[in-house]
């Protein structure tokens, strides 16, 4: 696969294009989610329009997920009440709002 390369504004050359970025939705965050909404597969499924196949085999790391699918699942997340929060130094984590 091609990618672009371009240098930033601090002079650092990076490398542009669909697996030159890491997911902020993993596999496990999927399920923590899920678990979090007390949702199967089948509800994000439905509620994210796509497979359910699609899920299991994401959460069960034996492919990767394109971008699209990945903004319908956190779109779906997101709307279910999740809030995706980054933590310095850790990464991306997960919380409900309270009431």
């Amino acid at each position: 696969m091609t990618y672009m390369v371009y240098i930033d504004q601090y002079g650092q050359l990076e490398i542009m294009g669909q697996g030159a970025r890491e997911t902020i939705l993993t596999p496990a965050l999927c399920r923590a989610a899920r678990g979090l909404l007390d949702w199967t597969q089948t509800d994000l499924a439905e509620k994210a329009a796509v497979s359910r196949s699609t899920i299991r085999d994401y959460e069960g790391r034996h492919h990767d997920i394109h971008r699209a699918t990945e903004a319908q699942l956190r779109l779906a997340f997101e709307e279910g009440g999740v809030k995706f929060v980054e933590i310095e130094g850790t990464g991306t984590g997960l919380c409900l709002p309270t009431a």
